[in-house]
């Protein structure tokens, strides 16, 4: 048995399935300065597909996160990936009138997604009637979670501390947050709280189920507090959450946000495994609650010799 079998022993994948991913299919967006581009992932075989929407981290695009689209795609689900406005391939001016209101366009053009998946689905060659639209989940890491986070009732605060738009869409009925950041006011770096005044988030209002996944040694520049920052979302919101603390994993959770870029600083094959069949688990449960998925992968990794990480949950 090698180090990865005792890490997260007796669990149950499907079998890989070949996929197909065109990009970029290109959604009108009035009002954006850009038309929205995005990239849709889906397995050849299959219906009734489950659908993810993903958020990428500042400066990706629809290119990135490949460790984990390729293995969702090849595990069952649609996953579609649009590319923000603050990605590098767009590079806009740091003085763009836009740029305040990024945070809002990130949501703006996951919404859009939702909205057109009749033409996303037939831009893929052998797609079409194959999507399951009540099975729609969001993810998103780092930026991208927070993007994510406002769909499943998350909300920017204010400046006064007031309580902000409801940003929450019903169709969203889970999510996977990936190194999230956490709450803002006196747990910013004064540079955080001066250049980014959206992230003072509440998570009072997010109630849809979600996975909240945290490094032990994620120390963000953007927070006087430790990797614990990363852990705000699954506490301070309200119950049916999961909280997935990996060892040593830093920002980059072992390498998702692509295949060998500089991004990642803490590269582990192991790691990011298992982060790739937890994240299939708990989707495979929240969106089929009668599938066991998520509850023998809780049970391999408590059960394993050298755990990679701790799950709670309330």
């Amino acid at each position: 048995m090698n180090e990865s079998d005792m890490a997260m022993p007796s669990m149950e994948i499907s079998v890989p399935t070949p996929v197909v991913s065109v990009k970029p299919v290109v959604l009108s967006a009035p009002g954006r300065g850009e038309d929205l581009k995005v990239q849709v992932s889906a397995p050849v075989i299959g219906r009734e597909l489950p659908i993810i929407v993903f958020s990428h981290g500042f400066g990706s695009s629809l290119n990135g996160y490949g460790p984990l689209v390729d293995f969702w795609t090849a595990h069952g689900f649609v996953v579609m990936q649009p590319t923000h406005l603050d990605s590098r391939t767009l590079n806009p001016p740091p003085d763009d009138p836009r740029t305040p209101l990024i945070w809002r366009f990130r949501v703006e053009d996951m919404k859009r997604i939702l909205d057109n998946l009749d033409l996303l689905e037939t831009s893929v060659p052998g797609l079409s009637g194959r999507l399951d639209r009540d099975r729609i989940a969001v993810a998103g890491h780092s930026w991208g979670a927070q993007t994510a986070s406002m769909l499943l009732g998350a909300r920017v605060l204010d400046t006064e501390g007031g309580t902000g738009e409801n940003m929450a869409d019903s169709r969203i009925k889970a999510g996977l947050l990936l190194a999230a950041p956490g709450q803002g006011g006196a747990d910013l770096t004064p540079f955080a709280s001066e250049h980014f005044p959206f992230m003072n988030p509440s998570f009072a209002g997010m109630t849809t189920p979600t996975l909240v996944i945290a490094g032990d040694r994620d120390q963000s520049a953007l927070s006087v507090r430790g990797p614990d920052w990363f852990t705000d979302p699954y506490f301070m919101s309200p119950g049916g959450k999961s909280l997935l603390t990996l060892f040593g994993a830093e920002h980059s959770l072992g390498g998702i946000p692509g295949y060998n870029v500089t991004e990642t600083t803490d590269e582990d094959p192991e790691r990011l495994s298992a982060v790739q069949q937890l994240t299939w688990a708990y989707l495979r449960t929240a969106l089929y609650p009668e599938d066991t998925a998520w509850f023998t992968a809780c049970r391999a990794l408590m059960e394993s010799p050298h755990p990679l990480g701790r799950i709670e949950s309330r």
